[in-house]
């Protein structure tokens, strides 16, 4: 007397993926799932770095950076954050990167009567040591635009200008694709970058012709990885929560 009624039951429940089909087996649609490889977990604390990224900053000290020309960083640290000390050069990480994501937060000065254009919070961000990401207070303060915050500076003008008022932090989210070159030391292919100033794109995976010049057109010389190099440009800029994942 149940045998009936098992197979009703049956057949109903097979009736969907019999549907799907239409009794082709090549429109399964679990041919088209991938299980492997499985992505690694990575843990995102609020407020905190990914839990695989290198800590570059952690508010404490600059024991991952050192002088432009070694020894020890010389820019001060206070309240959680560091701060350019005006004439005593740059200051790069210890180690050297290629590809990276990076996040920097970074505060222009708050007084800023007697300066303007390039002398208003000025710094900037160096991937490879060799290509700039502008630092500057491009709040309500005009300067060229392929030098204002958040430009690759003398190269790409930024989408919009995402800029906060001084004294303000503000962030930015880096995606960098180091130019790779032959054995010969021809150019393969370019270097890359994508930028969020603020939350917002303003460099779209934007190709660069060369290193960071201030005089001339910019162009390319084959070199390795390097590091993360932070300018002083006699501007008491300061930056906190730094941290880069390798790509």
């Amino acid at each position: 007397m149940n045998k009936p009624i098992l197979m009703t039951a049956c057949l109903v429940v097979a009736t969907p993926a019999l549907a799907q089909t239409g009794g082709d087996p090549s429109r399964d649609p679990a041919r088209t799932e991938v299980w492997k490889p499985v992505p690694a977990v990575v843990a995102t604390p609020r407020d905190a770095a990914p839990s695989d990224a290198v800590v570059l900053f952690d508010g404490k000290d600059l024991s991952a950076w050192e002088g432009e020309q070694g020894g020890a960083a010389p820019w001060a640290v206070a309240d959680g954050a560091f701060t350019v000390v005006p004439g005593s050069k740059g200051i790069r990480t210890k180690r050297r990167f290629c590809d990276i994501q990076l996040h920097v937060e970074w505060r222009t000065p708050t007084e800023t009567k007697g300066f303007d254009g390039q002398q208003r919070g000025n710094s900037g961000i160096f991937l490879q040591e060799l290509y700039e990401l502008q630092v500057l207070d491009s709040y309500d303060n005009p300067t060229y635009s392929n030098g204002q915050a958040a430009s690759i500076y003398k190269q790409s003008i930024p989408l919009v200008n995402a800029s906060r008022a001084p004294g303000e932090w503000q962030a930015y989210d880096i995606v960098w694709k180091a130019p790779r070159f032959s054995e010969g030391g021809g150019l393969v292919s370019p270097a890359r970058i994508t930028v969020l100033h603020n939350g917002v794109l303003v460099q779209d995976d934007t190709v660069l012709s060369g290193k960071t010049e201030y005089i001339g057109a910019p162009s390319y010389s084959p070199h390795g990885c390097a590091p993360i190099y932070l300018q002083d440009h006699d501007s008491r800029v300061s930056y906190r929560n730094i941290w880069v994942r390798e790509l």
